[in-house]
């Protein structure tokens, strides 16, 4: 079955803020003394307050470890690793938004050069965003750091069968290079080995 492109909107984390924003700016305008529309108005807020507190909640028992973006351990998951399928040809894929995460990934370089591995995370998303897309999250000094997300291209070829194996509790990991010597870093992955761990020999996310 193919992976959701969007959070549900009624799971979506900022619409019960907005909700509830609206409701307390109607009370400046339904007062006490109008009776039964002031306690409909008292019966939402609380409605809304205790929606707010499900979807909290909810955001903490997730199965995705990296929802948004900020994975803190490596030891309950159960990673599948991606090697580089080696030659001379390597399929190597960006690390978009990477400019957002320059100081996650200089603590990564630091604590793990600039060749290391990334863990793939589908459904991660920014805060704000409806949109899921495959969250990277490199792993050099054993500390995951959040470097941004697949970029678009590679994303639409590999989400589905990324997904499939999140709903197995499986994530995978591939080799990553941070380049350059100070800031701004980019971050590149090699994901010349997914096709044959995912099963799909044929399929180029080079794009």
């Amino acid at each position: 079955m193919p992976a959701p492109r969007f959070v549900h909107p009624l799971r979506w984390e900022p619409l019960p803020y907005l909700v509830l924003l609206v409701l307390l700016v109607l009370t400046g305008l339904i007062r006490p003394e109008s009776g039964i529309a002031f306690a409909a108005l008292v019966v939402a807020i609380a409605l809304a307050l205790a929606w707010l507190a499900t979807v909290f909640v909810r955001e903490r028992r997730m199965r995705n470890p990296d929802p948004m973006g900020d994975l803190r351990s490596l030891d309950e998951l159960d990673l599948v690793e991606a090697p580089s399928a080696g030659g001379t040809l390597r399929t190597v894929v960006p690390v978009a938004d990477a400019y957002r995460h320059q100081a996650a990934i200089d603590l990564a370089r630091l604590g793990g050069g600039a060749d290391q591995h990334a863990v793939l995370v589908p459904r991660a998303r920014r805060w704000l965003s409806p949109r899921y897309r495959i969250g990277v999250q490199l792993v050099g000094g054993g500390r995951p750091r959040h470097a941004g997300f697949v970029a678009d291209a590679a994303d639409a070829t590999w989400r589905d069968r990324l997904d499939a194996l999140r709903e197995e509790g499986r994530y995978v990991r591939v080799p990553a290079r941070i380049e350059g010597a100070a800031r701004p870093f980019r971050v590149d992955l090699d994901v010349s080995g997914l096709a044959a761990v995912l099963g799909d020999d044929g399929a180029d996310a080079s794009g």
